[in-house]
């Protein structure tokens, strides 16, 4: 069984064909880094009209690469949301289209499950665990019951994560995206040297804030009048600091509150862009090792937005004959919970 998944919710266009196996037969992902770089986040207009020139190209590449036509294909499954709605309907009107023209069943895709399940994919994870989404939009802990249900347990009440990192990465002059230059800068910076605050430390529950940490970095960069590059490293640490802390204290929170509504949890699943930072990872690997539960976290490659995971989600959902009318509406917004 075969199902080619397409991606095209914010700026990058995706296409990948998975099999019932487990295997990824093809990926192929484009960015518009190019395009964004010049304004310093993505822009929707020039995100959309990307995603038009590229994406039939794109799941030609996939065929191509997997050595298989359409005639192979058991489903189709392309993004509905949440996104930017304009590359939101482009790969959803495309997929509609196959779907249609070759008598294929189609699979509306939630981005954010896509996220939630691909370690179900790789490293291949079983129900129930605890997952904590962490990208660019959206800051999350869910506990995954099975396909389809998830209980959010806390969110971010402002910013997420990755936004976070991008503002910051904007404040001292970095390009877009910043993540992971402040992860470079930040290992030879002093993560003790300036101290930041931490919105809701050791705050009942699991939830967020990000807001009043851009603040306080923005003041202290105009506290320093000439500015090293030892300055800017150092700030980057305690950049990166701060936000583990916000991110294991949270965590530890949440795990508490997720095994006393389901006992058999034992995994950690740490998905979405912000994931495929090392630093942070290790930090959340103790906190998961203190509380008796093993931190999963997907390749590098299926950290930030790519087809693969909605093709997965797509074949999940085939399997149990959960398909989608071809009249569905793209949703630039599509909480997880309420799938």
């Amino acid at each position: 069984m075969r199902v080619l998944g397409i991606e095209t919710s914010c700026d990058e266009t995706s296409a990948a064909i998975v099999d019932d196996q487990m295997r990824i037969l093809s990926l192929v992902v484009v960015s518009q880094l190019r395009e964004h770089e010049l304004y310093g986040g993505v822009v929707p207009e020039i995100a959309a009209r990307a995603h038009l020139d590229l994406i039939e190209r794109i799941v030609e590449k996939a065929f191509q690469d997997g050595n298989c036509s359409l005639q192979d294909i058991d489903a189709i499954a392309a993004t509905g949301g949440p996104g930017l709605i304009g590359g939101v309907i482009v790969g959803t009107m495309y997929a509609k289209g196959l779907a249609l023209s070759h008598s294929l069943p189609y699979v509306a895709v939630n981005h954010l499950e896509g996220h939630a399940l691909t370690a179900r994919l790789d490293p291949g994870v079983e129900f129930p665990y605890l997952l904590l989404l962490i990208s660019g939009g959206h800051c999350q802990f869910l506990i995954v019951e099975e396909l389809g249900l998830y209980h959010k347990l806390g969110a971010t009440i402002d910013d997420a994560v990755g936004e976070a990192f991008d503002k910051t990465g904007k404040l001292i002059h970095l390009s877009y995206p910043a993540g992971p230059q402040i992860e470079h800068l930040a290992k030879r910076g002093d993560p003790l040297r300036f101290t930041l605050p931490r919105p809701l430390w050791k705050k009942p529950g699991c939830d967020f804030s990000f807001s009043g940490l851009k603040t306080a970095v923005r003041q202290t960069l105009q506290e320093i009048s000439e500015k090293s590059d030892q300055d800017i490293a150092d700030l980057c640490a305690s950049f990166q600091k701060t936000v583990g802390d916000i991110l294991c204290d949270r965590a530890q929170n949440a795990i508490e509150m997720a095994l006393e509504k389901n006992p058999k949890i034992k995994d950690l699943v740490l998905a979405g862009g912000v994931a495929a930072n090392g630093s942070l990872r290790l930090r959340l690997e103790t906190v998961c090792q203190k509380s008796g539960l093993q931190l999963l976290c997907p390749p590098m490659s299926l950290c930030t937005d790519n087809a693969a995971m909605i093709a997965w989600v797509g074949l999940e959902r085939f399997q149990r004959g959960l398909f989608t009318s071809l009249d569905f509406a793209p949703r630039p917004r599509w909480p997880l919970d309420e799938i």
